[in-house]
C-alpha cells in the first residue's frame, strides 16, 4: 500500500554546517544555554546531541569552574559516542579526552563499576562515562553532596519519570534537591509510552529548553530528499508475509517483536531463520565477525546480514564490533534486531526501517524511524514500514488487533505533524498588542480571528518546547483513540476531549490558560494536515472539505474540524470493508460514556436538530452524529431520573 505520510525536504545542507567552533546549528544553539544549572536539550536523532554535551561539558569544566562531567547512557553499546574526540582542529578551545579506565561502559561486574565510580570521585580525574544502572547502584553508595560542582549528564532522557517506582527519577530528584550539581538532559524525544510524565511541573520549569525540530534537521540535510511512512498488513504469521516488504537492494533493519507481544510466533532463533530464508540461503558465518553470507534468492548476489537476537553474549559482542567499525554501504546489507538497534545506534547508510508488530511506545517509533533518517550519500529516501497483523472478524484477539491498528495510525499522524514546517499563529487583530509587529510576518505566519496569545511565560514554553509531545499524550489517550474513527462530533473533540486531557496533563493552568494551549494545539494540528496554494497574490488553506482565503480564518472553522480526521480516512482507505466493518464494531462495543461537559456543549445543536426535523434523534440510526445526539438524550434522561428519585 502507498505511504501514508509522505514529506519532502529541501536539501538546504544547514542543519549539517559548522561555525567558528565546529559546532553543527543544533549545538549552536545548545551552547548558548551552557551556562544554564539545569538544562533540557530535545533534538532528533544523528542531530549531534553527544558532541554538544561535549562542548557544553568541557565548558563547564574549564570556564564555569565545575570539577567533573558524569555521562550517563542507557545501554552499554552507546557508551562508545562519548569517547575521546578531537575538538580543537575544528576551532574549539579544548578536546574531549576521557580516560578509558573511567569509562565503565567497556568494563565488567557492577560492583566494580560501583567501585571504579566511588574512586573517580575521589581523583582528579575530570570526565566518567556510564550506564544508568550504574549511576543508581553508585547513588546508593554516595551522598549527594559528593556530586557537589559536577555535571550530571542523561543520555535518552525519557528513561526518567516521575513515577515511584522509577529509581533514576527519584536519583535526579534527588541530585537536584540536595546538592549543587548541574544536570544536561538529552533527549530524541520526550515522551514516554506509559503517559507517566517524565518531569513534575515544578521542576521541569527550573530546566532551560533548547528544542531543535525533526524537520529543522531533515530540510537541513545534503543528500536525504524525503521520508515515507507506511504500513503493511498481514494474516497468519508475519513471517510468511515478510518478502512482501524486506527488499534486498534496500540498507534495511528488521525489528521483530517482543516473545510477548501477540506477533511473536514465541521462537526467536526460528522467526530470524524465517526472514534469512525469505532472502535466499546462508551460505556460511564469518568466525571473526560474525557476519552471515547469504546468497540472494532474487539477484544471486551475496548479501552481507547481521543477527543482534542471538543471546550468545560472544557471539553478540562479535557482531556489534564489527558494526560499530562500518565505514562503508557495502559493509553490511540487513540487520536483524530484537531490543537493541534502536538509541543511539548509528548505521548512516540505512534506507529502511521495518518494524514488526505495532510498538506501544511512541518515544520507541521516533527511535526507529531515526536509525533510516540519518543523511548519507548513498540514500535520497529514507522509509519506515510497519508490519501489522490485520484484525480478523472471525478472530478472538480483534479487539486487541483494533487497538494495535488504531494506535499504529494514531502514531504516524503524530510523526506527520513532527516532521512538518512549523508555523506560528496569532490573533488577526494586534491592535491593542504594542508588541506585535505586523511587518516581521512571513510565509509561516498566519493570523486567525478569534486566536488567543499566550497570557503567560509557562503557556508559552508550552507551545514552544512542549507541543508535539502534548499531542502524543493527546493520540495516546484511550477515549481519543476510540473518537478516531469518526464517532464523535469534532467540536467534542476540540472544545471537550482535548481540554480535559489538556488538564490532567498540566492540572496547574488556569481555565484561560488551558483555552490558550487548547487553541494552539487544534490549530496546530488542523493547519499541519491541511494544504495551502497560492492563487495570484492570495493564499488559500484547503481543510477537510473547506477551502478558504487564508486572511479569513477564524477559530470557530476549525473548531468544527477534527485536528484528526485523517486518521479515519486512512482507516477506510487502508483495510477491506469486512475489516473496517470489524473495527467500528469493536469500538461501538466499548463505546465512551458521555460526560456531562459533552451533553452542556451538544445540546443547542440536539434542539435545533430536533425543531429542524420534526423527530427525536433515533439510536439505531446509521448517521454516527445522529446516534451520538440519542446517545446524549438518553444519558440526560437518565441523569433527570437520577435526581427525581434523589430529590
Amino acid at each position: 500500500m502507498p505511504d501514508i505520510v509522505h514529506v519532502s525536504y529541501n536539501q538546504t545542507g544547514k542543519s549539517k554546517r559548522t561555525n567558528e567552533y565546529g559546532m553543527r546549528e543544533m549545538q549552536a544553539r545548545a551552547f548558548e544555554a551552557r551556562t544554564a544549572q539545569y538544562l533540557l536539550i530535545k533534538a532528533p536523532p544523528a542531530s549531534g546531541k553527544s558532541r554538544a554535551l561535549m562542548f557544553i561539558g568541557l565548558d563547564k569544566l574549564i570556564k564555569q569552574g565545575l570539577r567533573k562531567v558524569i555521562v550517563a547512557v542507557p545501554e552499554r553499546s552507546i557508551g562508545s559516542s562519548f569517547s575521546k574526540t578531537e575538538l580543537t582542529k575544528y576551532g574549539f578551545y579544548a578536546d574531549w579526552n576521557p580516560n578509558p579506565k573511567y569509562n565503565l561502559c567497556t568494563a565488567t561486574g557492577e560492583k566494580s563499576k560501583v567501585t571504579a565510580f566511588m574512586n573517580f570521585l575521589a581523583s582528579e580525574e575530570k570526565i566518567l562515562i556510564c550506564t544508568h544502572a550504574t549511576l543508581r547502584f553508585a547513588f546508593d553508595a554516595i551522598d549527594e553532596k559528593a556530586l557537589n560542582d559536577v555535571v550530571l549528564a542523561i543520555d535518552e532522557f525519557h528513561h526518567v519519570s516521575v513515577d515511584g517506582e522509577n529509581r533514576l527519577g527519584a536519583v535526579l530528584q534527588s541530585v537536584m534537591d540536595k546538592s549543587t550539581a548541574h544536570v544536561v538532559a538529552m533527549t530524541g524525544s520526550y515522551f514516554r509510552g506509559d503517559s507517566v510524565p517524565v518531569l513534575l511541573p515544578e521542576v521541569e520549569e527550573k530546566f532551560i529548553k533548547v528544542t531543535y525540530n525533526y524537520y529543522e534537521q531533515l530540510n537541513g540535510y545534503e543528500y536525504l530528499k524525503s521520508l515515507g511512512i507506511g504500513y503493511h498488513f498481514y494474516q497468519g504469521k508475519y513471517t510468511s508475509a515478510i518478502d512482501e516488504v524486506l527488499d534486498e537492494s534496500k540498507k534495511t533493519i528488521v525489528h521483530i517483536p517482543s516473545v510477548n507481544a501477540g506477533e511473536s510466533t514465541k521462537d526467536k532463533y526460528e522467526e530470524v531463520s524465517r526472514i534469512i530464508e525469505s532472502l535466499g540461503e546462508l551460505d556460511y558465518q564469518d568466525p571473526d565477525t560474525g557476519v552471515l553470507f547469504v546468497i540472494s534468492k532474487k539477484t544471486g548476489r551475496t548479501l552481507k546480514v547481521a543477527d543482534l537476537v542471538n543471546d550468545t553474549q560472544k557471539e553478540r559482542d562479535k557482531i556489534q564490533g564489527y558494526l560499530r567499525d562500518v565505514k562503508s554501504a557495502d559493509d553490511i546489507d540487513v540487520i536483524i534486531a530484537l531490543g537493541m538497534a534502536k538509541e543511539g545506534f548509528d548505521w548512516p547508510y540505512c534506507e529502511h526501517a521495518l518494524t514488526v508488530g505495532y510498538r506501544g511506545s511512541l518515544t520507541e517509533i521516533i527511535q526507529i524511524i531515526g536509525r533510516a533518517t540519518r543523511d548519507s550519500d548513498n540514500k535520497s529516501h529514507a522509509q519506515f514500514t510497519n508490519l501489522i497483523a490485520q484484525p480478523d472478524a472471525e478472530d478472538g484477539e480483534v479487539k486487541l488487533s483494533v487497538n494495535n491498528m488504531l494506535k499504529a495510525i494514531t502514531a504516524s499522524l503524530l510523526m506527520e505533524q513532527v516532521l512538518a514546517p512549523n508555523f506560528k499563529f496569532k490573533p488577526k487583530f494586534p491592535d491593542e498588542d504594542e508588541n506585535d509587529d505586523e511587518s516581521e510576518d512571513d510565509d509561516d505566519t498566519i493570523r486567525i480571528n478569534g486566536f488567543k496569545k499566550p497570557s503567560s511565560k509557562r503557556v508559552k514554553n508550552i507551545i514552544e518546547s512542549d507541543i508535539n509531545d502534548l499531542k502524543a499524550t493527546i493520540l495516546q489517550n484511550d477515549t481519543m483513540i476510540k473518537a478516531l474513527p469518526g464517532n464523535v462530533d469534532p467540536e467534542v473533540i476540540n472544545k471537550v476531549l482535548i481540554p480535559k486531557i489538556i488538564r490532567e496533563t498540566y492540572p496547574d493552568l488556569t481555565d484561560e490558560e488551558v483555552e490558550q494551549v487548547r487553541q494552539h494545539v487544534v490549530v496546530d494540528s488542523v493547519i499541519k494536515n491541511s494544504t495551502i496554494e497560492t492563487q495570484g497574490d492570495k493564499r488559500f488553506i484547503r481543510m477537510a472539505d473547506s477551502f478558504v482565503n487564508i486572511d479569513d480564518i477564524h477559530i470557530d472553522l476549525i473548531d468544527s474540524i477534527n485536528p484528526f480526521q485523517k486518521a479515519f480516512e486512512i482507516l477506510s482507505k487502508s483495510v477491506t470493508a469486512s475489516v473496517f466493518r470489524a473495527i467500528q464494531e469493536t469500538i461501538e462495543a466499548t463505546r465512551i460514556q458521555v460526560e456531562e461537559s459533552e451533553a452542556i456543549e451538544k445540546w443547542p445543536t440536539i434542539k435545533e436538530w430536533i425543531k429542524r426535523t420534526g423527530t427525536q434523534p433515533r439510536i439505531d440510526a446509521l448517521d454516527p452524529k445522529e446516534k451520538r445526539m440519542a446517545e446524549i438524550i438518553i444519558y440526560l434522561k437518565e441523569q433527570k431520573r437520577k435526581a427525581t428519585a434523589n430529590g
